[in-house]
């Protein structure tokens, strides 16, 4: 790593008092889009979806777990898959410690893939996660909130991932749903975000963004990213380290 310039103390103190100026413009920045983001509109979910789980079959309804709230984190799991997506597996890692807290603020979570709950299954028990994880695969849920896509769709050119065409071949992306209930029973969608808006879900950025060597991505976007259970091997990841390259970021 090549060194920044080293002065005195009086000098640093002055750099970055500047730059705490530019932090603040960025937090009020971000509390005024939080603020915008709150305010949008909702759509009413007129499909019943019905998702496979360990427990059986559970409605979209049923995932609110009592909550007027619910999270859907778009979880890169396709039938047949070896390895979960590494990335979708790095923010997975922060949600259970999460959720302990916003559960207690009226928000349910729960991911969603298409692969089938036998494959779900043992890569949470392989990866230690408890969260509400349920299958897909039986409904169209991914389709309809464009984290999926048809063969025919990508061939066609008539695939959208973070609402604008989408280029590349992947049939499964990564995303996050926000729904609400209100006290009928009526569901809404209110929010959708893709690509490396997920990025705000990720603790560990947040460390390494304060630090010298930043995220440390040297050869492309999380490119040192593996499941957890890997970083002791030279083992491969999921196949979803994203080059800067990849479209879905």
């Amino acid at each position: 790593m090549k060194l920044p310039p080293v002065v005195t103390r009086e000098e640093w103190l002055a750099a970055r008092k500047a730059l705490l100026l530019e932090e603040k413009k960025l937090t009020r920045s971000y509390d005024e889009v939080a603020r915008q983001r709150r305010a949008l509109p909702w759509v009413k979910v007129e499909q019943d979806y019905l998702f496979d789980t360990a427990e059986g079959p559970r409605s979209l309804s049923d995932l609110f777990a009592g909550r007027s709230q619910l999270f859907i984190y778009h979880f890169m799991l396709g039938p047949g898959w070896e390895d979960p997506c590494a990335g979708c597996s790095f923010i997975a890692d922060h949600v259970d410690a999460a959720r302990q807290h916003f559960e207690q603020a009226d928000l349910s979570f729960a991911a969603v893939s298409r692969a089938p709950v036998g494959e779900i299954e043992r890569v949470k028990q392989r990866l230690g996660w408890k969260f509400a994880w349920v299958s897909s695969g039986r409904n169209t849920f991914n389709y309809d909130y464009h984290a999926s896509f048809t063969p025919e769709q990508i061939a066609s050119g008539e695939a959208s991932y973070n609402f604008a065409p989408y280029a590349g071949d992947f049939e499964d992306l990564h995303g996050e749903s926000l729904f609400a209930k209100d006290e009928a029973g009526q569901i809404y969608h209110t929010y959708s975000s893709y690509a490396r808006a997920g990025e705000r879900l990720i603790g560990a950025f947040q460390f390494l963004d304060l630090a010298p060597k930043g995220r440390n991505e040297t050869d492309g976007i999380m490119c040192w990213v593996r499941l957890h259970d890997q970083y002791e091997t030279e083992a491969t990841s999921g196949g979803c380290c994203h080059s800067k390259e990849d479209p879905a970021h």
